[in-house]
């Protein structure tokens, strides 16, 4: 007899599992996949590479270490390569799939690392990326390597003293460029360079010596091969000694034989991610125009394989791309569309740039891989957080190849998504989507829970993998759920994306608190009961509700930029706020100022429940401290949570624990102010603060 359902809570966080990187065999009887699970024990995620049979079956684990990622088939199918963290730096590794799930082969054996492998045509070398200072590279040179310690405990010793000296190196550091610090380290002066090494092991039965073609202080984007194995292809900055390297990103040739290199295209765009048609004639790639450059469209182009004039091929279409493939005859590419809120995948002609929808629905498709036979690919549904799928050549249907989630999702209660639109004030139709909540009776009426997301380009859906627990939590705990794309987000078109310009605050707040009212509208959310929560940009926005009107119980703002002025001198990617808002902050502070939620933090009297990361380079925890100086000082209801270790994506990637302390933590919140009936219902409409 089965058992009820029962409500998610936060800790089913550690309950669900994700599917990433399909990679289809040579033959396409195999995809391999990474699955991702949680360590509740040792509060980390574990990723092993499995392998599902395209023509139905059991999938099959392949390793089983917790650390290991990017798998890569050899052209002959008989090898599968792959990243390993298993033994502190990750390294590749090979496997032999003739009999899957014997013991890998250490391939690279670099001081500091090797990742993202790619097999050359003939299968008899992999390109790969390491990193590297300028010193290092000069003894790499000379061939100068350490022998080997004598015993385990002069290997102890050697690497303390590393460590050691490692440690000492930056102390003091010296900051020279933008930005000197990511994600939640300090950047060094190690960049990424181009590997390639032999497959084979010497006749002695060593590992080949790795050779390296690059020797710039830069990051490369992973290697390419040209189907003719005799170039990579790759991009990065152009001029090293620049500011901020994604902006000034280009494609790059390489001829493997002796290193020498081409540059493909201009600094007039950012460009990235080089893909060679099968054929050889064209590259695909990502590039964005400089001007405005986080305002657009993502473009897939094509550009022919020696260079020359690049090609758009989704202007038309209006549409940002996701991930993207090579169709196998040349002819044209598979590729993920971000649209009204779904990731669908496309194929466009480049005979006509005609993009036909190959997978539609309701669904955010993460990666894919395409083959002859068929497209792998890993998405999430509303109703399921992650799984691996299989578009037979010719078939209208998917065939769903993981239960990864099954055991999980027959245990607990899944809400419904409901789309809703509406006009805001300046007459632009809006999408929204609401979830009500767990035991919702007809003639009640529930709490809100406004979500509002970041970026602010961010595109949000009812299929959004990293919101999907998030968002069932809020509604498991009695809230109706209401998420929506104000002005500004991708998915419309480039000029909806481009129209929060100079504006954050002031745009989307229309558009949100007019998708507030036409949920109001339908009768089941009380009006005196509205919480309000958002992160980064989302965050931002959730500071500028509250400080210009009093609608709400009760807010809880994430990781958000509270300061224009502030923030572009503290941030890793400092040029942000200057293209956005198409000013530098010296050139005219007193707008900054007052477009900033901080200028108008006297004004906030919600309760206020700041959560932010002590180690978040992307927007630095003095966001959130400047904030609840200013709304402790001038009398209003304030609380901030400091979160140790974690960065910008601690909601997404962050420690298990932090992640369901910080859930716990947002709906204890919205609770004591939202869930007891107030004794007044003021009128929601008329609250603007003065």
């Amino acid at each position: 007899m089965s058992q009820p359902r029962r409500p998610i809570t936060a800790e089913d966080l550690c309950q669900i599992t994700y599917v990433e990187e399909p990679q289809i065999s040579p033959d396409g009887r195999w995809i391999a996949f990474v699955q991702v699970t949680v360590d509740r024990l040792e509060n980390a995620y574990k990723r092993n590479i499995w392998l599902a049979p395209t023509r139905g079956g059991q999938p099959l684990q392949l390793t089983r270490s917790g650390k290991d990622t990017q798998p890569r088939w050899s052209p002959d199918g008989a090898f599968l390569a792959f990243t390993s963290a298993r033994d502190e730096k990750p390294q590749i590794y090979l496997l032999r799939m003739v009999e899957p799930g014997g013991e890998a082969r250490q391939l690279t054996r670099l001081p500091n690392g090797a990742h993202s492998p790619a097999w050359s045509p003939d299968g008899q070398q992999i390109a790969f990326l390491a990193g590297l200072n300028a010193a290092e590279r000069e003894r790499e040179d000379q061939s100068q390597e350490e022998p080997p310690p004598a015993d385990k405990l002069e290997g102890k010793h050697r690497k303390e003293r590393k460590e050691h000296d490692e440690a000492k190196r930056w102390d003091p550091r010296i900051v020279q460029r933008l930005p000197y610090r990511t994600g939640t380290a300090f950047l060094d002066d190690r960049f990424a360079q181009v590997y390639v090494i032999a497959t084979a092991e010497t006749p002695q039965g060593e590992p080949a010596r790795p050779r390296r073609l690059t020797q710039v202080d830069a990051d490369h984007n992973p290697p390419q091969w040209s189907p003719d194995g005799q170039y990579l292809y790759t991009a990065r900055i152009s001029d090293p000694l620049r500011d901020e390297p994604w902006r000034w990103s280009n494609l790059y040739r390489i001829r493997v034989a002796d290193g020498e290199t081409q540059e493909l295209t201009d600094e007039s765009y950012s460009s990235s991610a080089p893909l060679p048609s099968p054929d050889g004639q064209w590259v695909a790639y990502i590039r964005f125009p400089r001007e405005r450059l986080s305002e657009r469209i993502t473009r897939l182009a094509i550009i022919p394989a020696g260079g020359g004039q690049p090609r758009d091929l989704n202007l038309e279409l209006d549409r940002s791309i996701g991930d993207f493939r090579w169709l196998p005859d040349s002819s044209g590419l598979v590729c993920t569309v971000l649209s009204e809120g779904n990731i669908q995948i496309h194929r466009v002609t480049l005979a006509d740039n005609r993009f036909e929808v190959q997978l539609g629905g309701t669904l955010h498709v993460d990666r894919l891989d395409v083959h002859t036979a068929g497209i792998a690919y890993a998405a999430s549904t509303p109703a399921n957080p992650s799984e691996l799928y299989w578009l037979p050549t010719g078939s209208p249907e998917p065939q769903q190849l993981t239960q990864v989630n099954a055991r999980f999702l027959e245990r607990v209660i899944i809400q419904d998504m409901h789309e809703l639109r509406w006009r805001s004030p300046s007459g632009v139709e809006i999408q929204g989507w609401y979830m009500l909540p767990v035991g919702y009776e007809t003639g009640k009426t529930y709490p809100l829970a406004l979500n509002i997301h970041g970026g602010p380009h961010v595109m949000w859906g009812p299929a959004m993998k990293s919101m999907w627990h998030e968002w069932q939590f809020h509604a498991a705990r009695g809230y109706v759920v209401f998420f929506c794309n104000p002005r500004g987000a991708e998915g419309y078109g480039e000029s909806f994306q481009m129209a929060l310009h100079a504006a954050w605050g002031e745009i989307a707040f229309d558009d949100l608190m007019a998708g507030v009212d036409a949920l109001l509208a339908h009768g089941f959310v009380d009006p005196s009961r509205l919480a309000v929560t958002g992160g980064s940009y989302g965050g931002y926005m959730t500071a500028w509700i509250t400080a210009h009107t009093q609608r709400f119980a009760c807010a809880v703002a994430q990781r958000g930029v509270y300061n224009l002025l502030a923030f572009t001198g503290v941030t890793d990617i400092p040029s942000f706020i200057p293209t956005e808002f198409g000013i530098e902050p010296w050139e005219n502070p007193e707008y900054l100022w007052q477009h900033s939620p901080l200028a108008h933090a006297h004004k906030i009297k919600t309760p206020l429940l700041l959560i932010h990361s002590e180690n978040d380079f992307r927007v630095p925890i003095s966001e959130a401290e400047q904030l609840f100086a200013y709304v402790r000082r001038s009398g209003g209801t304030v609380q901030l949570v400091r979160f140790p270790r974690e960065g910008h994506e601690m909601s997404r990637s962050g420690e298990p624990e932090h992640r369901i302390a910080s859930l716990t933590l947002m709906v204890e919140w919205f609770d004591q102010y939202c869930q007891p009936r107030r004794d007044t219902q003021p009128d929601p409409i008329s609250q603007e603060v003065k």
